[in-house]
């Protein structure tokens, strides 16, 4: 297949780039669409502007429009009002289709059709992302229309065989950077149409047509929750990524589908670094070419790949087992570390004792600050819910299990049983959350 540049995208063939319910999107109503768009940036002042989208379809539109523009797009990776206007001193305006109320100039997607000609995309192009982080502020990430159109290329020739003839879902956002490479970008570069409206619910998956094959962008959170007796449309490829895809999930996920899951290691600041198809327990990563991982003489390991806008790699917070051959495996996050009465305690090591507790699915721990004081609070996903005097006993067994593993210092006070830890739309850690269930004494 070949492989588009999103430079030369809106000049392509006319043809059908996008769909939502029975109503189709061509390319020749996009570009007369992103002309409008562009019209109007020009007589604005400012040069980053924020995406605020709900249909992926305008989200593209508008995405190419600020491009052509000359302007620099803006992904905050949420649409909240509240949020936007901490952002203000970084933005210029917002571009939506949906009502926001800020304070920042606003250009809501109306629809508008102009002819002309398309001022061509500059060859520095880029455009900005921030990352949604476990704690603190969120991290800017600026990434090259090079860099873009490069990812795709290396995911074309992964799967462009698959690929063919697909129309692309989603269950994930496009306001970050993996919705938007696989849900937006990669069907621009392989000309496939794509789902304007993201999928949320099993049933909105049961409903896509049949006579059709599909591509589906999806979460382990998403599959995680797959019910099996729901029918699924006929999928050449599934994707996963944002966060570890347990085997249990990526069994059931290919008994639904008829089509084993391949999942993605990456991350906003370094794109994808590598793949594996999850057809075994424990399969082995693969990196993509040009993309290179080094273990360093802090013990720390570092992604070197043509993705980044610099040759000095960058650090990774996951821990890599890597074979003679090349192939990897992911060996959890560096240890956080925290001080507790003057004693270092890894929370990455109680979350793996904790997970090696019968029954335990999944566990993340934390420090908890009371009366001046600091303590280990956990939270645990059971399968089960538990009464008030199971739990109390069950308490007991677990720490009479982690005694001889863990100091004195570094034993949960805190415990929070919930069904499933909260994660993010992009599955990871919803830490804010987490941190709420401690709250409320006990």
């Amino acid at each position: 297949m070949k492989v588009v540049s999103i430079r030369d995208w809106l000049e392509a063939p006319d043809r059908v780039v996008a769909w939502q319910g029975q109503q189709q999107h061509w390319l020749s109503e996009m570009r007369q669409q992103v002309m409008a768009l562009v019209e109007t940036l020009q007589r604005l002042p400012g040069q980053h502007w924020a995406l605020c989208f709900d249909n992926s379809y305008h989200f593209t539109a508008a995405l190419l429009a600020l491009w052509h523009a000359g302007k620099t797009p803006v992904i905050p990776g949420h649409c909240r009002a509240a949020q936007l206007e901490e952002m203000a001193e970084q933005l210029d305006g917002v571009i939506s289709d949906m009502p926001l109320a800020v304070s920042l100039p606003q250009l809501r997607w109306d629809g508008a059709l102009a002819l002309g000609e398309l001022p061509a995309i500059a060859g520095d192009a880029a455009l900005v992302l921030f990352t949604s982080g476990s704690t603190g502020t969120p991290r800017r990430v600026v990434k090259s229309l090079r860099a873009l159109d490069l990812e795709a290329q290396w995911l074309a020739a992964l799967w462009a065989e698959r690929l063919q003839q697909c129309h692309v879902i989603a269950s994930v956002s496009h306001q970050h950077l993996y919705g938007l490479t696989f849900r937006i970008v990669l069907p621009m570069a392989l000309s496939l149409p794509l789902a304007a409206q993201q999928i949320f619910y099993g049933e909105q998956l049961a409903d896509q047509r049949c006579d059709r094959r599909y591509a589906f962008i999806s979460s382990p959170a998403f599959l995680r929750r797959l019910d099996p007796a729901l029918d699924a449309p006929s999928c050449a490829l599934i994707v996963s990524a944002g966060g570890a895809l347990p085997w249990a999930d990526a069994q059931r996920a290919q008994d639904a589908f008829a089509c084993a899951v391949d999942e993605i290691y990456g991350s906003t600041e370094t794109g994808v670094m590598g793949w594996r198809c999850a057809q075994e327990e424990n399969a082995p990563w693969h990196c993509f070419p040009q993309v290179r991982l080094e273990q360093q003489a802090s013990a720390e390991w570092r992604v070197f790949s043509a993705l980044l806008e610099t040759t000095e790699g960058w650090p990774l917070d996951d821990r890599i087992v890597q074979q003679p051959s090349g192939v990897f495996q992911l060996a959890g996050r560096q240890d956080r570390v925290v001080k507790i009465e003057d004693k270092r305690v890894s929370l990455s090591e109680i979350e793996r004792r904790l997970l090696a507790l019968p029954g335990v699915e999944d566990a993340a721990a934390l420090a908890i600050q009371r009366h001046g004081r600091q303590a280990i609070g956990v939270v645990l996903a059971l399968p089960d819910a538990l009464d008030a005097a199971t739990l109390t006993q069950r308490k007991k067994q677990w720490k009479i299990a982690l005694q001889p593993w863990l100091d004195p210092v570094a034993m949960p006070r805190y415990w929070r049983v919930v069904n499933a830890i909260p994660v993010t739309a992009q599955s990871k850690r919803a830490w804010p959350q987490i941190e709420e269930l401690f709250d409320v004494a006990g």
